[in-house]
């Protein structure tokens, strides 16, 4: 089944940003883009390459409107503890969701009952926090940050002008496609 328009349901959540606690709830992501970065667990091995590559991009993501939030099923506390002991971690700008008791994973469906932890899952949101583009990856699987940015121009092009749609490896400013009548069934 897919989760393409899915809305996402209520939550509350702590989280660690900057090295402070603070509360993030559905109503804090509604009105802009967002991503949610769904990641296994703090104090691993592939984490931490995605995380950094994800902040190196943050800034382009937040010049295009878009919010970044990592998730795992560790704490808070935990994620401000791996912060401490990493450098890597400590630079990290963008929020950092504690999902404990996995009412974040369950709902965007990325929970592995066995482990009690997350699958590598990305998650694109329009700002109605409908789910418009997502992927997920095995738990050795890294991902690329540049690649996400390129999906969430996409999907903000596509939502603009609806009557247009994005070829591979599109780019913003390169040309897009205008579905002929003919095709608009295949679609």
């Amino acid at each position: 089944m897919s989760l393409i328009n899915k809305e996402i349901g209520e939550f509350t959540v702590e989280a660690y940003q900057n090295n402070a606690f603070k509360t993030v709830s559905k109503k804090d992501i509604l009105g802009k883009w967002s991503v949610f970065f769904f990641y296994p667990a703090d104090f691993t091995f592939v984490c931490p390459t995605e995380l950094e590559d994800l902040q190196n991009k943050y800034a382009e993501f937040q010049k295009i409107g878009c919010e970044v939030y990592s998730v795992s099923t560790d704490t808070h506390f935990v994620h401000k503890a791996w912060a401490d002991t990493s450098k890597t971690i400590k630079a990290i700008q963008y929020t950092m969701l504690a999902d404990p008791t996995h009412v974040l994973a369950k709902d965007f469906e990325v929970y592995i009952e066995a482990n009690g932890l997350a699958e590598r899952g990305t998650f694109v949101l329009n700002p109605e926090g409908k789910i418009v583009a997502y992927e997920v990856n095995a738990g050795n699987v890294g991902r690329n940050a540049e690649e996400l940015l390129r999906k969430v121009q996409a999907s903000q092009f596509v939502a603009k002008n609806g009557d247009q749609v994005c070829p591979a490896k599109w780019q913003p400013g390169a040309e897009t496609l205008k579905p002929s009548l003919d095709l608009v069934g295949a679609l």
